[in-house]
């Protein structure tokens, strides 16, 4: 049986480049979702994919780095795949581990390690990145429920004991939000 795995790491990124390709194999069944290649969602994932293959099944993917993004990860799933009696194909044609030789187990362990060196790339430089927007000026994450004149006139009510219930229903915003001025800008 042939068996496909799809993974993007965000739910901005869109799964249907893989799994056109993966149906184009075509595979029997695809595992597919939406999650870091580092999250325990993929993990468990790749263990319903691995309890689901039998002997002599393919499992294909697009390109290693899509099974997890680390190398001794990518190299334990191939290892779960390998004791299940099955195989692993890349459809980018760099990884079919029906050669057992010594040549393919390292380009393996290569190709893994590239895929772990990416990810800690683009850690690097989102980090390099948000510091840089920071030290800009920028203001990173969420932009605030209220702008600063809202936010005077939540202060103002909550002065007047206006009730947070109230108040939040009157901005259309959480409690919680209400809360966080009130704990920011009233004294007791």
């Amino acid at each position: 049986m042939k068996v496909g795995f799809a993974r993007v790491s965000t739910d901005k990124q869109d799964l249907k480049q893989q799994l056109d390709a993966l149906n184009a194999v075509p595979c029997n069944k695809v595992f597919h979702l939406k999650a870091s290649g580092t999250s325990q969602e993929n993990d468990e994932k790749l263990a319903e994919l691995i309890d689901y293959i039998r002997d002599d099944d393919v499992v294909y993917v697009t390109k290693l780095n899509r099974l997890a993004r680390s190398t001794n990860k990518i190299l334990a799933s191939i290892e779960a795949i390998h004791e299940k009696n099955a195989r692993l194909v890349t459809l980018d044609g760099s990884i079919d581990t029906s050669n057992d030789n010594p040549f393919s187990k390292a380009m393996i362990s290569i190709i893994a390690t590239f895929a772990e060196l990416d990810k800690d790339l683009i850690k690097q430089r989102t980090s390099e990145g948000q510091a840089a927007a920071k030290a800009a000026g920028k203001r990173l994450g969420k932009p605030p429920s209220l702008d600063q004149k809202q936010t005077k006139q939540v202060v103002k009510l909550l002065k007047a004991d206006e009730s947070v219930i109230n108040i939040a229903k009157k901005f259309s915003v959480s409690r919680q939000v209400i809360y966080r001025i009130k704990e920011k800008h009233i004294t007791k």
